[in-house]
């Protein structure tokens, strides 16, 4: 493939961080099962393991975005999110052809096979903003990461506005709103999101940028949850919840600010400033040592272009000039360099990474797969509610984690996964106090819960980048994610529905009321969690040395080339 033309200027990668921001909340429409799966259930008659099943078919797609990470090193952005439109508007539209009843009798095993269609949009989605901005903004991966995953978790609360308000709580009119709407929005945000030429060192004003777009989401998620208890308490009329709705849109807005404000307001050249051992740095002493050539484009920004060139080409150039005695054979990446998948596959804190995200993030969608039932099995009249709380709270996990990873991990080389230790620690007590079911106790555990998975989602993505680079991140990215939908069958599928329905039998009926329905599945959902937090520990341990490496300077750089 053609090397791809990188965008120029200061002001396209602004554009795109806009533009991604609406193509995440679109990548958020996984969210919306707990809204619907009510309607499968009762439409179709379907048990409640039966839907436990279509929860993990729906994380099952949501996550398994390999194809999205290799297709991220070939095509362009737009022919990525190309691929999400079509899924989006195939899969929601078989579902939406049963709940409306518009066809009768569809097997279960197509609405399963549909619901994975319409989730795996999401990996695609999410895939092509992410590697796209992520490169965009080498130099603070972490918070941007933090953004655009924060609006991913807030999304559920904005669908759940959406839903209560212009969508008049019916799960046929959501599902065809994910139909047709979804894609219209992706399909308009495809030519603002391209690849661009980072800057050679970081500008003055990145960080107020980075803080307004932080401060603007954050505002967003107040809104939404206040909306959501508003709706809940108060019966407006059709005019004052659509001027509410409109307020939303324009908040979703609000980042394209950055851009018209560098348009009317130019920056000048002198705010640029490179950082010692950024990228403009380390070219520096390249050229003054003579030094081996520092591998992958993760080492320079002015190469990050080289993300989309054939790998064919340069390995068949390579080997030729080793036979020739003109370059040395390329050595082993070391971490924080560029590594191919393969190499990657075979390390040890890959594993244990991933191990680490799927004990966390699998526990914490068990809990939201079944959300909906856990309400109702714990009295609440309205679940909506409680996905807004795990929603809002999601949010905060996500972008507070990327600020407060990116600040410590620059001025202390604190490892990331510090705080995967932190929240695990804390999902332990969420889970016990979900299986005490004490009195007050419902919002509290959700809402821990929902931080707790939102630092766990959002640490995994600067750490994986920045142990193993950002070349073939979309590769890596997406397999971690695996993660999600193993966990969702193992612990949501066989495990809570399993528990599930065993205690409604013993009932008599097919819906489960009391503590006990889930109280087994928490307190097994707190011993994997005990678990993670060990393995997460013994991970931070063997990081720190490779962390204070990579960010000795206060900015991420490369370790100096060897001659091996």
């Amino acid at each position: 493939m053609p090397k791809l033309k990188l965008k120029a200027g200061s002001r396209p990668p602004w554009v795109g961080l806009a533009a991604a921001v609406w193509v995440e909340i679109s990548a958020g429409n996984g969210y919306n099962f707990p809204l619907y799966s009510s309607a499968l259930k009762s439409v179709l008659g379907f048990s409640q393991q039966q839907i436990t099943i279509l929860g993990v078919a729906n994380d099952f797609g949501e996550n398994v975005g390999l194809l999205a990470g290799i297709a991220c090193n070939k095509f362009p952005p737009w022919a990525v999110l190309l691929v999400g439109v079509f899924a989006c508007f195939l899969g929601y539209g078989v579902i939406w052809l049963a709940v409306s009843q518009t066809i009768i009798g569809l097997p279960y095993w197509v609405l399963w096979i549909a619901l994975v269609v319409a989730a795996n949009s999401n990996a695609w989605f999410g895939t092509a903003v992410l590697v796209t901005n992520m490169r965009n903004f080498p130099l603070s991966r972490g918070t941007v990461a933090g953004i655009l995953k924060g609006y991913v978790g807030i999304s559920a609360a904005a669908y759940t506005v959406l839903y209560s308000t212009l969508l008049e709580q019916s799960a046929s009119k959501l599902l065809l709103f994910l139909t047709l709407g979804i894609p219209v929005i992706c399909v308009a945000m495809m030519y603002f999101i391209r690849p661009c030429a980072p800057p050679s060192g970081e500008d003055s004003s990145v960080h107020a940028h980075f803080i307004f777009t932080q401060a603007a989401s954050v505002l967003l998620a107040i809104y939404l949850l206040t909306l959501t208890v508003i709706y809940d308490t108060v019966s407006l009329s059709d005019a004052v919840s659509y001027i509410l709705l409109a307020i939303v849109v324009i908040l979703l807005l609000s980042p394209l600010g950055i851009p018209v404000k560098m348009t009317l307001f130019r920056a000048n050249a002198e705010t640029i400033t490179p950082l010692a051992g950024s990228t403009e740095h380390l070219a520096q002493e390249c050229d003054s040592t003579q030094a081996e050539p520092l591998l992958s484009p993760s080492s320079s920004a002015s190469n990050l272009g080289s993300f989309f060139e054939s790998e064919y080409a340069s390995d068949v150039e390579i080997l030729l000039a080793v036979g020739e005695g003109a370059v040395k054979k390329k050595r082993r990446p070391r971490r924080g360099e560029d590594f191919k998948f393969h190499e990657a596959f075979v390390k040890a804190d890959f594993w244990l990474l991933w191990v680490i995200y799927f004990l966390g993030v699998g526990s914490g969608v068990t809990v939201l797969n079944n959300l909906a039932q856990i309400g109702v099995a714990f009295g609440v009249d309205n679940t909506t509610i409680l996905l807004s709380l795990f929603s809002f709270c999601n949010f905060v996990g996500r972008l507070g984690s990327g600020a407060l990873s990116e600040h410590f991990v620059r001025t202390r080389a604190i490892p990331r996964t510090l705080w995967m230790t932190c929240t695990l620690i804390i999902m332990v007590l969420a889970f016990v106090l979900y299986a005490l079911a004490l009195n007050g106790t419902l919002y509290v555990s959700t809402a821990l819960l929902g931080v707790c998975c939102g630092f766990q989602y959002n640490l995994m993505v600067p750490t994986a980048s920045e142990l193993f680079g950002l070349k073939h991140f979309g590769v890596i990215y997406n397999f971690m994610l695996l993660g999600n939908p193993v966990g969702a069958l193992l612990l949501s599928g066989l495990l809570a529905g399993y528990v599930y329905d065993a205690e409604a039998a013993k009932q008599g009926s097919s819906t489960c009321l009391g503590p006990e329905c889930f109280r087994l599945t928490f307190f097994v959902l707190a011993g994997i969690c005990g678990l993670g937090t060990f393995l997460s520990i013994f991970l931070t341990i063997r990081l720190r040395p490779v962390y204070k490496m990579l960010y000795s300077s206060g900015s991420f750089r490369l370790p100096q080339a060897s001659d091996h």
